[in-house]
């Protein structure tokens, strides 16, 4: 049985990749994830911010608050309590590629372009394999159309694909006007992959101190419908590779994302509620599952219930909504 499959360039020898969580700080644990399976890893996010503002600058910006980020569940921690700083994260890269065998992608997180998206080349040089470039801009500002906000994407991309050589994909919010359109604009821009989707960390209200609380909650099973049906609808429509992310908790999830047309499924929240075994209980249910259905490798599977694929493809449209609004009884 051939579980092999190929994301950014990369022979990998399965689609589970453990996604940019706090897993990957440490080395011991990213030995732990490849004893259990993984076939790469990606790396918690580098942030323009830490790269940009010197100590007291910094300082200063995060007292004003910038919750505008995807693995920022509210406001950053003062300077000091940075897990690591650029240089420590560089160093960190090396160490996992003395340390391990799979493929380490470095992650980038940022919004503008400029001086910052020169560490994209110091991660190659460090030794990354990869790089996952997250980008999360919320337009507050109502003079700034739509298209503007797509150019963000777009011009950040640019800059880092014109830094390095190596592979770069990019993490995409599921909030864009015509998705299939901005996905193949980042695609004539360089990306090599498309990350499928950012999960957004929403801030609360605490009512009793009058403040933005920060207030993390992992993701369910549920949350994959999102990026299942976008993958299925992207798949055959771009030259890129495609991760699906967010919801991943079990093989069934693993292989449904495989049919819509992903390269590789990427899990953090089930990770962090069962511990990194749970990657090899999903790869042996994986193989169970094919054994039982006669699936030879997953680039059989993979793009099968796609919808450039599925029998009745306007089941990933509107016909979807309205056969699901007539069936609860």
């Amino acid at each position: 049985m051939d579980l092999t499959t190929t994301y950014l360039g990369l022979s990998l020898k399965n689609p589970i990749v453990p996604s940019a969580s706090p897993l990957s700080r440490e080395l011991d644990t990213v030995k732990k994830l490849e004893d259990a399976g993984a076939s790469a890893i990606v790396m918690y996010s580098l942030f323009e911010e830490q790269l940009q503002f010197e100590a007291a600058e910094l300082t200063h910006f995060l007292e004003h608050g910038a919750d505008s980020y995807a693995e920022a569940t509210s406001y950053f921690p003062e300077p000091a309590q940075f897990h690591m700083g650029p240089d420590e994260y560089l160093e960190h890269i090396r160490k996992l590629k003395s340390a391990v065998d799979i493929p380490v992608i470095a992650s980038l997180n940022g919004v503008s372009t400029g001086g910052w998206i020169d560490h994209a080349k110091k991660m190659q040089d460090a030794g990354a394999d990869a790089i996952e470039l997250n980008v999360y801009y919320i337009a507050t500002d109502p003079k700034l159309a739509s298209a503007d906000v797509e150019k963000v994407y777009v011009d950040v991309l640019k800059a880092v694909k014109n830094a390095v050589t190596i592979p770069v994909a990019i993490k995409l919010s599921p909030y864009f006007t015509s998705m299939v359109n901005t996905a193949n604009k980042l695609v004539d821009a360089g990306a090599d992959g498309l990350v499928l989707f950012n999960r957004f960390y929403q801030p609360d209200i605490d009512i009793d101190n009058l403040e933005v609380a920060p207030n993390l909650v992992l993701s369910t099973p549920n949350e994959m419908r999102l990026p299942l049906r976008w993958i299925a609808i992207l798949y055959g429509k771009v030259k890129a590779d495609i991760a699906a992310t967010t919801g991943i908790y079990s093989a069934e999830d693993v292989i449904k994302s495989l049919m819509a047309g992903a390269n590789v499924t990427c899990m953090c929240s089930a990770l962090l509620r069962h511990g990194v075994g749970r990657v090899t209980e999903v790869l042996n249910d994986v193989r169970t599952w094919m054994e039982e259905h006669e699936y030879e490798s997953v680039k059989q599977m993979q793009g099968s219930m796609s919808q450039k694929s599925c029998p009745e493809p306007a089941a990933f449209e509107r016909a979807n909504y309205m056969k699901v609004l007539q069936s609860y009884v």
